[in-house]
């Protein structure tokens, strides 16, 4: 017996494009594909407001741009639209060529991992940021424990790999020269299996 297997349907970048103008709701586009972003927890949330708030004091008045989940990049050498939930480029921002809503130069990335994602964060999605000339930093941080993973390149297809699970450590954004607080991270967020925030 023969099964038959549906098509995926298959869309150019210019009809993606289209459709998430006019759209509510976030995609991603992936060499053809669309897919509809999951919706968020309170702890992701809470988490990007607190990562974006501690990058803006740190950066205020620098030559940099911080941006958060609803801003889009463009990944050319891999054909993918995404909306990292962190990103801090250089200032000026670049755009993608004929756009004014999306962006190709990212220094530091940041992604709020959940267990639906987690994988994808660390290996494909980690490998299509890679090819990015302008990245040079990435931090994965658990919503659902104290753990912090960071990335930071050390040169051609050379990156370090430092994890944090000491809320009393204390992190160094080498490619923006920031410290940040493991601890400040998860102030007042209520973890996994908690029946209190996380408090600092």
């Amino acid at each position: 017996m023969v099964v038959a297997v549906a098509e995926t349907e298959t869309y150019t970048p210019e009809e993606y494009l289209a459709m998430e103008v006019e759209s509510d709701l976030r995609h991603e586009y992936h060499n053809g594909e669309i897919i509809q972003m999951p919706g968020g927890t309170p702890a992701h949330s809470q988490i990007v407001v607190v990562i974006n708030a501690l990058l803006w004091l740190a950066l205020r008045g620098k030559n940099f741009c911080i941006f958060t989940v609803d801003q889009r990049l463009w990944i050319p050498d891999r054909n993918i639209y995404t909306y990292p939930d962190v990103m801090v480029t250089s200032r000026p921002y670049e755009l993608q060529s004929g756009r004014i809503d999306t962006v190709t130069n990212p220094i530091l990335i940041v992604e709020v991992l959940s267990d639906s994602t987690k994988a994808y964060d660390r290996d494909e999605k980690f490998a299509a940021y890679r090819s990015i000339p302008t990245f040079q930093e990435y931090l994965l941080i658990d919503q659902s424990r104290c753990q912090v993973e960071q990335f930071t390149k050390q040169g051609e297809n050379q990156w370090l790999f430092t994890e944090y699970r000491d809320r009393d450590a204390h992190m160094t954004l080498t490619s923006i020269q920031v410290e940040i607080p493991v601890a400040e991270l998860y102030e007042n967020v209520l973890l996994e299996g908690n029946v209190q925030p996380e408090n600092s």
